[in-house]
């Protein structure tokens, strides 16, 4: 059967697009952004930007360039401005593209799921003034567009992604390759102070994945969108024939009872110092959008 086309399987790039709506219901993260600067983010660190923080006593070692006269006039004491630091907040959007994810059993394959949750932060992270980019990991080599910014930005992250998605699903069922080097691929494309947002099932993450996410820490901030089908989530008890995308055959058994307790894999995420968010690809992104506001991409 032929993919394109249907609803949960296929990633429709205008539904992408269209879920800049969902943003709009929200209110946005940080109090305001730069007109002047596009991707221009006000932070609460001191520095040398034009957005001023405050006016306080002259001290041994200020800056004489930042004298406010008007107050040391008033006061008969020197007087300094300091100021906020105007920084440009990238974010890149990591999709899990592998065949791992190219599955579903309710509304979705999980591919499309995450595709649809990293839309949904793109869209917020870009109405905040960050850039936007975009990193899809499959069995080739990674989609890549670099993190730019405005309205266009998310066209072009759309765009790679529906068509990273579209020859994700065109290639024959075959093994995971390891997460491990996409994730390595995408930290270097972050500038310091960067965010990634990495959806995925974490399917077969490599023997450097850990040592490279905690390594990553250090110089960018990792939120991980942990993608879950319906199966995963509660497993059915008994036997199931299914059919790959190939036409080979098969019986899933999973007789065991649901397990307790947390989700290893979000343990294991925090441990290494990332945000763990899930998400049910069997839910709508109308659904997902109100947890999805919690990714601050653009802090």
């Amino acid at each position: 059967m032929d993919a394109a086309g249907v609803p949960g399987v296929d990633l429709d790039a205008s539904a992408l697009m269209g879920l800049r709506h969902l943003t709009r219901r929200s209110p946005p993260i940080t109090p305001r952004r730069l007109a002047a600067r596009p991707g221009g983010i006000v932070t609460r660190r001191r520095g040398r930007g034009s957005e001023i923080d405050d006016v306080r006593l002259w001290a041994d070692g200020d800056d004489i360039r930042h004298i406010d006269k008007n107050t040391t006039a008033r006061s008969g004491q020197p007087h300094v401005r300091t100021f906020r630091d105007e920084r440009e907040r990238a974010v890149l959007l990591m999709a899990d593209f592998r065949p791992a994810m190219l599955f579903g059993t309710r509304r979705a394959f999980r591919s499309v799921a995450a595709a649809e949750a990293l839309a949904i932060v793109g869209w917020r992270a870009v109405a905040e003034g960050g850039r936007i980019g975009a990193l899809c990991a499959g069995t080739g080599e990674p989609a890549f567009a670099r993190p730019k910014g405005g309205e266009r930005a998310m066209t072009t992250v759309v765009g790679v992604m529906a068509g990273a998605h579209a020859r994700a699903l065109a290639e024959p069922d075959r093994d995971d390759p390891p997460l491990d080097a996409a994730l390595d691929t995408a930290v270097g494309a972050l500038p310091r102070g960067g965010h990634l947002v990495l959806a995925t099932g974490l399917d077969a993450p490599g023997a450097r994945f850990d040592e490279i996410a905690k390594a990553a820490t250090a110089r960018v901030s990792i939120t991980v969108l942990l993608v879950a089908d319906a199966l995963e989530i509660s497993p059915p008890k008994g036997a199931f024939a299914f059919l790959t995308r190939d036409g080979r055959s098969g019986w899933f058994s999973d007789r065991s009872a649901r397990p307790s307790g947390p989700d290893p894999r979000v343990a294991r995420l925090e441990a290494l110092g990332l945000a763990v968010l899930q998400i049910d690809a069997g839910l709508g992104p109308e659904r997902a959008a109100a947890a999805l506001e919690r990714v601050d991409a653009a802090r």
